[in-house]
């Protein structure tokens, strides 16, 4: 199905999503990035650029979002946009990850069965496109809806796998050198038996193939195959229970974004044991490549401000190597930045290993 329909409205904000892949290539080709098209740090973030379009306008927003990102709208479309609030109008476009019968990634499975059920909890009316939905079942859906959101009420598309027809495709990159893999392998040398904690996405994959080219067991990684913007956390507190164990997060720049207020917890409680890499690729790369502010921020003040006693950014293999063998001796948190390249191997797999088999062994070796 073509997007001409998405011509009724004028602003969009939302978190970059694989299945949505059509609609953003659409979105960067006619709006780029700026006023009309916010690429957003969270769903909850979009929400509420989303409350504020329309409180400047009277304009009905939209918002687009893998269905993984249902839990953080929730509060704000219960406490802000609901009708017994302020009543603020909003149209959701959700990528349907995890439909039941599709199969789909394991972080994938209970948040696709329960997708539509949490939006209707939520009094957001539902309809779902499928490949063979019409744009004019679309519009005709929009024209339904519409005193619905007259009244100050929500609603949402659900797209299936493979729904949206891309019209115009994209390359994202940028003029970084160092490809992430590859990066990722320097660290599982200079780490050596320590613990890893890996975040959502393709880096997360890449460890995993990194251990198995060197024939090394999968107990010393935490994948954090889902839950996006949590890994420094989940580090955090293995760090603060196994204290006489160095522990790394591998972490992203939009994953760093979606719940910065994570480095504020690191940085305030500072734990010696801790090796936070952040490889930013200005992108989120994972599901297509949008670009993330990351490119226009300054990590590495965000990061001292946050009170790391060491941070440091690095854009070549000669730094990293001497950063990686200080954190490695170092007994205070350190932050390493790394510049990196957008792309991945066309054969990149994925784990072979379930989920839970992957925590298990993860808490055996520690």
């Amino acid at each position: 199905m073509k997007l001409d329909f998405l011509k009724r409205f004028d602003f969009f904000s939302g978190v970059p999503d694989s299945q949505l892949k059509p609609l953003c290539d659409y979105l960067i080709s006619e709006y780029g990035v700026g006023k009309n098209h916010i690429i957003a740090p969270n769903e909850g973030n979009a929400v509420a650029l989303a409350a504020g379009y329309h409180l400047a306008t009277k304009k009905v927003p939209v918002v687009y979002m893998q269905n993984s990102g249902e839990g953080n709208i929730i509060n704000p479309l219960a406490s802000l946009m609901n009708d017994k609030v302020y009543g603020i109008p909003c149209v959701f476009i959700v990528g349907w990850r995890g439909e039941p019968g599709i199969h789909d990634e394991p972080q994938h499975i209970y948040q696709g069965e329960v997708t539509v059920k949490l939006l209707e909890d939520m009094d957001v009316k539902t309809f779902i496109i499928s490949k063979d939905t019409t744009e004019a079942e679309v519009e005709a859906q929009l024209d339904a809806w519409q005193p619905l959101l007259d009244r100050g009420k929500q609603v949402a598309f659900v797209v299936r796998k493979g729904a949206l027809e891309a019209e115009k495709k994209v390359k994202y990159e940028n003029h970084n050198a160092m490809v992430r893999e590859e990066i990722i392998r320097h660290i599982v040398n200079y780490s050596g038996e320590d613990a890893i904690v890996s975040t959502t996405g393709k880096a997360s994959r890449e460890l995993f193939e990194i251990r198995e080219a060197n024939g090394q067991h999968h107990g010393h990684d935490f994948l954090t195959v889902g839950s996006m913007g949590h890994s420094s956390s989940i580090a955090y507190a293995v760090a603060t229970y196994k204290p006489e164990k160095k522990i790394w997060c591998i972490d992203g720049d939009g994953a760093l974004l979606m719940h910065m207020g994570a480095m504020a917890l690191v940085g305030a409680n500072k734990p010696q044991n801790l090796v936070h890499i952040v490889i930013n690729n200005g992108a989120h790369e994972t599901v297509g490549g949008m670009p993330t502010v990351a490119e226009k921020i300054d990590i590495i003040k965000i990061a001292e401000g946050c009170g790391y006693p060491y941070a440091v950014s690095v854009d070549s293999f000669e730094a990293l190597d001497k950063e990686l063998h200080k954190a490695k001796n170092a007994t205070e948190l350190t932050l390493i930045e790394v510049k990196c390249s957008i792309g991945a191997r066309d054969d990149l797999g994925r784990p072979t290993t379930t989920a839970k088999e992957n925590k298990e062994n993860f808490m055996n070796n520690l």
